[in-house]
Formats: C-alpha cells, sequence, structure tokens
C-alpha cells in the first residue's frame, strides 16, 4: 500500500537455519520503507546492485547527495516499487561507507576502490554481500509533468490539525482565481510523500491535479505530516491519524469562498483508497469518492497475497512461499484480532516470531521482524477492515485499478469493494480494471523500476476521473 502503502511493499529472504521449527529452506519477510542518508565526493552519486537472497533477486540503488553538514541518500527496491526510502545515518570515511536505518535495523557497509563498493548489506543481524557499482543517471522524461506559468490559479497555504496541534502544508489551485467550483482533495499513497505525490521522478498526483483544474475541478493537494512544509511526526502516526489530516484539509476547504461546499470529494490512491472510504464513512461534507488501486480486502489478507504474489514472480519455490504464508499469516492474526490499543501486543507478538524463528536466529532479527509488523501504521493498516467502513459509504464511489498492480491485486480487491457496496445497498458506484497498466497507473510491458517509465498517468485514466467527477457534480 507503496507507495503509505510504498508503497505496501516487501520484501522476503527465509532461512531454514534461522527458522529450524518451521522445517523452511530459505526467506524472511522484511518490511521495507527506508531512506538512507550521507556521503561525499567520490561518494556523491548513484550506486546500484542485486542482493542475491537463493531464489530471490532484488536490485538496489542508493543514491547519494553532498550536503553542507554531510551527506544526504535515498534507497529505492525498483522490483518492488518501493522509492525514495528515508535513512538515519550515513558515514564515509574514505574508504569505508556505513549507511544505518535503524528503526528497520538495516546496514550496510562498504568499501570503496575506484566505482565500486563491497560490502554487506545487513537486516535484523542477517548478512548478505553486495557489491555496488557507480551508475550514469540518465536525464529523466516526463512529458506529463506541468511547467509554470500554469493556465490557472495555484495558491501555496496551511492549514491547521487542531486535534494533532500541527500545521500542514498544501497547494489548492482553482481553474480561475473568481468563481465558485466543485473540489477534490487527492490523498496519496503510503510512506512519506509531498503534496505532488513524488516517487522515483515522477509526480503523479501533480499530473491529476493539472488535469482535473484545466477541466473545471478545484484541487487541493498537501505534504503528509512530517513530510516538506507540514509539521508532525511521520514515523510515528497510523491511518487514522492520516485521516484526521484529510478531515482537518476538508474542514479548511469548506471555508474558501471559491469552493462549492456541497460539490467536494476524495480521490485516494493506495492507501488514500483507505482514507477516503474511512472519512466517507463518517462525515456528510464528503459527497462522492474516488479508489484508484483501493484495497477491498482486510489489510492482512492483502500483504499475504502481495507477499505470495511478488515471491511467485521472483521465482520463489512453492515451499517457501507456504512456509512464509503461514508465518506471517499467524503473526497478522494476532495482530488483526487484538483489541485496540493492546499493550501486551509486541510483547505476545514477540514471543511467537522469536519461537517461530529460533535459537540460530542472528541477534536483533526477531526484533527486527516484530518491529516491522507492530508499528503503529503497520498495526493500523494490519487491521484495516473495509467491510464496516464501505459498508456505511452510501455516496458514490469510483473504483479503478490496473490490470499489472502486484501491489493492490486487481480482481481479488475490485471484487471485494464491489461485494461490500452491492450487499450494504450502495447502488452508485462503478469498478474498472485497466489492462496493462501498473500500481501507479503507468502503462508499461516491464512495469518496474517505476522511473524507467516516462508516463506519469494513463491519460485514459486521468480522462476518466475526470468525466466522472464532473458527472457527479453538474
Amino acid at each position: 500500500m507503496p507507495a503509505k502503502l510504498p508503497t505496501m511493499a516487501h520484501w522476503s529472504r527465509h532461512n531454514s537455519k534461522y527458522l529450524p521449527r518451521m522445517k523452511t529452506s530459505a526467506s524472511i519477510f522484511i518490511l521495507l520503507v527506508v531512506t538512507f542518508t550521507t556521503l561525499a565526493q567520490p561518494i556523491s552519486g548513484q550506486w546500484s546492485g542485486t542482493l542475491n537472497a537463493g531464489a530471490m533477486k532484488l536490485k538496489v540503488v542508493f543514491h547519494i547527495t553532498k550536503t553542507e553538514s554531510g551527506y544526504s541518500s535515498t534507497m529505492d527496491s525498483p522490483d518492488q516499487g518501493a522509492m525514495k526510502i528515508p535513512v538515519t545515518a550515513t558515514t564515509f570515511e574514505a574508504p569505508n561507507l556505513k549507511l544505518e536505518i535503524s528503526k528497520l535495523q538495516i546496514e550496510y557497509k562498504g568499501v570503496l576502490k575506484n566505482d565500486t563498493l563491497s560490502g554487506t548489506f545487513i537486516q535484523s543481524g542477517m548478512p548478505i554481500p553486495l557489491t555496488l557499482t557507480k551508475t550514469l543517471i540518465p536525464a529523466s522524461k516526463r512529458p506529463q509533468e506541468p511547467k509554470p506559468p500554469f493556465s490557472y490559479y495555484t495558491e501555496d497555504l496551511t492549514f491547521r490539525n487542531s486535534a494533532a496541534n500541527i500545521s500542514l502544508a498544501g497547494t489548492l489551485t482553482l481553474p480561475a482565481k473568481d468563481g465558485n467550483y466543485p473540489a477534490v482533495i487527492l490523498i496519496g499513497g503510503s510512506g512519506p510523500q509531498n503534496r505532488d505525490g513524488e516517487i522515483a521522478g515522477h509526480k503523479p498526483l501533480l499530473v491529476l491535479a493539472d488535469h482535473l483544474t484545466k477541466n473545471g475541478i478545484a484541487v487541493f493537494r498537501f505534504d503528509d505530516r512530517g513530510v516538506g512544509k507540514s509539521e508532525g511526526n511521520f514515523q510515528t502516526a497510523s491511518i487514522p491519524d492520516f485521516t484526521s489530516d484529510v478531515e482537518s484539509a476538508l474542514a479548511y476547504l469548506k471555508t474558501r469562498k471559491e469552493i462549492n461546499k456541497q460539490k467536494i470529494g476524495l480521490v485516494g490512491h493506495s492507501e488514500g483508497g483507505i482514507i477516503a472510504p474511512m472519512l466517507a464513512a463518517k462525515s456528510p461534507d464528503v459527497k462522492f469518492i474516488v479508489m484508484l488501486a483501493g484495497p477491498g480486502l482486510p489489510g492482512y489478507k492483502l500483504l499475504l497475497l502481495q507477499m505470495e504474489k511478488m515471491q511467485r514472480a521472483m521465482g520463489v519455490p512453492d515451499k517457501m512461499v507456504q512456509e512464509s504464508a503461514k508465518f506471517y499469516g499467524e503473526a497478522y492474526q494476532m495482530i488483526w484480532e487484538s483489541p485496540e490499543n493492546d499493550p501486551s501486543l509486541k510483547t505476545r507478538v514477540g514471543k511467537y516470531v522469536t519461537f517461530q524463528m529460533g535459537i540460530q536466529a542472528p541477534e536483533g532479527a526477531a526484533n527486527g521482524v516484530v518491529s516491522s509488523i507492530t508499528n503503529p501504521w503497520m498495526v493500523s493498516f494490519l487491521k484495516y477492515d473495509p467491510v464496516p467502513v464501505l459498508s456505511r459509504v452510501k455516496i458514490p464511489v469510483l473504483a479503478l485499478t490496473g490490470e499489472k498492480d502486484v501491489q493492490v491485486l486487481p480482481a481479488e480487491n475490485l471484487a471485494g469493494i464491489k461485494n461490500i457496496l452491492t450487499e450494504s445497498g450502495n447502488k452508485n458506484f462503478t469498478v474498472k480494471e485497466y489492462p496493462g497498466l501498473n500500481h501507479m497507473f503507468q502503462t508499461c510491458t516491464t512495469c518496474y523500476p517505476f522511473e524507467a517509465l516516462e508516463e506519469t498517468f494513463a491519460p485514459e485514466v486521468l480522462k476518466d476521473v475526470t468525466e466522472w467527477v464532473l458527472g457527479r457534480t453538474k
């Protein structure tokens, strides 16, 4: 959900010597949401390599930039569609490089020689050799990205979430400065995102906002809390917290004379496709919602399906797929069934994970897994149940997905949305699956990495969303 659903990407690595009770032969799943920081000349630049984890091979890319105080860097996992993952610390003392991502217990240590870094990637105590080579960064071609001057009115602004005591920063675009317009709030996916939904050099929310505004619809989009110019702590926030931020954006939008208060809707991508119906279920001020790659399954089921799909795409043997599903399925079930704000949850999950992984697991390995699945955001996602949420949504719904989406699988999730809305009596909805599109609604044959694709947002989807919104706001 990956990205907030990073976009919901997992990466797997299992090893029998770490999981003796499971009688497995290779792989432990690791939630991937990272960011890398710091490095210098000649370390600045783009570094690429491949993690060889038995049956799976995963490309990783580090982007290292010189700053006034040292270096900053980001990490991509293109094979999983996880991009621009944020880092805790980076140290470069020639020729030694060290990158640390404390929250995920990730570390990379390498020695620089010419344009090659030879070293080891470690997560939760489990090492994998990783050689990185410096690569040229091709100029990105983003033909759909709008450039100023714009043909419409644009205003950067801040608004308050009083409940969280934070200010959030965003951009409001209007077809013209004066007038009264229908409006939508754009809600991005999982992971720290700015108001443009920027990922891999693409700005999908900017492209969508531009298209909608040019067609007579006001658009409000904003930086996630703790991102860009918005206050707050992204790392400790849960899905209800992000929903509260959107609710505050809605309250602000209602104060604007240029906005028709009876024609405000929400357009959410991936995790935004959870937040939109959650807010619509409780707020009469939301008049319609668009779910772009939004889940129609409980969070824990979605992640299990996602992991299986990605593993099989990587050629992981069936036995490993089944063992991983059992291991994580039981852990996720504990979280799914736990009471809200259960103080004993992390301890109980920790005992289960430690027992399953066994005494031969590297030091800290169990803690790394437990931390990745019991943080506030992950618990709120795993416990998300679309049935009671969508059952309360009685307004028009447009649910779209791409055939090649491996993060929010199209058939299962669209069917879930359709069944829930039908059974709850909402007849005013449309679901559609687009052939040849990935999770980001890009036309593709080889769909990853995202940055290799020139298209940011399939024109057909832009057209359909715009026409549908206009049809609901006549």
